[in-house]
């Protein structure tokens, strides 16, 4: 009798503006089956996002309690703002034997590293240092001041590319969605 495979944990990371979220929502309006873990954050929503969809949007006070209760896989701050990924239900989902994605920023990928060791790590880059730029500052939902600091800490992160396992360049978000499905699959 062969053994079950498991599926692995695979986490997804890059820098800020570089398109995440975007290449995760095509992949999963394609194939809702893959299952995103959806952070928790201290970070106000944005327009058009939704509490237990997008984030769970949490105060401080209640982001300091995941954190005392070791609720949290990860956790990291960012642009002054803390995100975490909620243990429990990436556990559940992994338990049943169902491949879980994780779109978390560098330090969250780190530290998923040193607790699940055999996460899949995957970096998305830019097509190009302009390009990153364009999409940042083409946002306009941040101030220039969060502009200058996301590109300075993208700067940090573009840097750390060879920490992760597999490299996919965003050049087309229908192609990076299609090989991000194929590694996150259970072969």
């Amino acid at each position: 009798m062969a053994a079950e495979v498991r599926p692995r944990l695979t986490v997804l990371s890059g820098p800020s503006g570089v398109g995440k979220s975007t290449v995760v929502a095509h992949m999963r309006k394609v194939h809702p089956e893959v299952w995103l873990s959806v952070s928790a954050t201290t970070r106000k929503p944005r327009p058009g996002e939704r509490h237990g969809v997008h984030y769970f949007f949490v105060g401080d006070d209640e982001f300091d309690k995941l954190i005392a209760n070791g609720e949290l896989l990860e956790w990291a701050e960012f642009a002054g703002n803390r995100y975490g990924t909620p243990r429990s239900a990436v556990l559940e989902r992994l338990d049943k034997g169902e491949p879980v994605l994780l779109e978390i920023d560098l330090q969250g990928a780190r530290l998923v590293r040193e607790s699940m060791p055999d996460a899949q790590l995957v970096f998305l880059a830019p097509p190009s240092w302009d390009e990153l730029v364009r999409r940042l500052t083409g946002r306009g939902t941040e101030s220039a001041e969060v502009i200058a600091r996301r590109l300075e800490t993208a700067k940090v992160e573009l840097a750390a590319e060879s920490e992760f396992d597999t490299t996919l360049v965003n050049t087309s978000v229908e192609d990076v969605a299609r090989e991000l499905l194929a590694l996150v699959e259970v072969v």
